[in-house]
């Protein structure tokens, strides 16, 4: 069940926990999604070297996969990181960016499924097929195609490996073991900046840390990031300043903002 409360509720744990998120994420995203992780109240580390991120894990709540910039030994290190994860416990969230633009980025994201499979599986609709084996059309790291096109690949993704998986757009779908949620709260601004899908994978990390329903904890990290986006574009000039006002609404996020805004429908969701 998705409500202000449940969703209220994590973040206070984040808040109050701090935990560790360990990123092997992409360059271009690095300082975004760690001021985001901070600002939310996690503690973000972007680590990627072979030779620490089995131990960097062994640190972590969560851990946090991302194949922006992807390299032969980037994807090394994340499938050694992703073994240390599932042997210890650590929930995983794999971001597919790109994926079905080329062989080279669909085939690391099937493999780092195959290695371990995710708590949480987020990208937008063309990577979901593409991750699904169906037809896509991906422009770059950008989707030319609407969610409910890959509603049907996002539950034979969750069937198959366990997992929850979150279709970003407008509408964000969240589905797991058959049950959908959609969160519809967010701004046209969030896709002006770079990164903004990027750091709402990060974000669901930092859900995860405290909370061990993927679905629900994936649920609540889209709210909040489109929550947030909502407060920053009442305040922004454009997308330069929406990005330092959207850090701004994440470090002040209160309960009432909560409750006034979220939006959210589907099987298990509630007012």
């Amino acid at each position: 069940m998705v409500t202000a409360s449940s969703v209220w509720d994590d973040v206070a744990r984040i808040r109050a926990r701090a935990p560790l998120v360990h990123n092997i994420t992409n360059f271009v995203v690095m300082n975004t999604t760690a001021n985001a992780l901070l600002a939310l109240g996690a503690s973000p580390v972007m680590s990627h070297a072979v030779e620490e991120v089995e131990e960097m894990v062994g640190l972590a709540s969560a851990l946090v996969l991302n194949i922006g910039t992807l390299t032969p030994s980037w994807v090394t290190a994340m499938e050694v990181a992703a073994r240390a994860a599932q042997a210890r416990g650590v929930p995983i969230v794999l971001d597919p960016v790109g994926a079905g633009a080329t062989v080279l980025r669909t085939h690391a994201v099937r493999r780092l499924i195959a290695v371990a499979p995710p708590a949480v599986l987020r990208g937008n609709a063309s990577e979901i097929l593409a991750v699904a084996g169906g037809a896509a059309t991906t422009r770059g790291v950008d989707s030319a195609t609407g969610v409910d096109a890959a509603r049907a690949a996002a539950h034979a993704l969750s069937d198959a490996h366990g997992c929850a998986v979150v279709v970003s757009g407008p509408v964000d779908l969240v589905v797991r073991n058959g049950v959908e949620v959609r969160v519809a709260n967010g701004t046209p601004l969030l896709g002006r900046v770079t990164g903004m899908g990027c750091t709402a994978t990060a974000l669901i990390g930092a859900f995860l840390a405290v909370n061990p329903d993927a679905a629900a904890a994936a649920a609540h990290a889209m709210a909040v990031m489109g929550i947030a986006g909502e407060l920053a574009a009442g305040t922004a000039a454009g997308p330069g300043t929406f990005q330092a006002h959207f850090l701004d609404a994440l470090a002040g996020l209160t309960e009432a903002e909560i409750r006034a805004r979220l939006k959210v429908e589907g099987d298990e969701a509630r007012g």
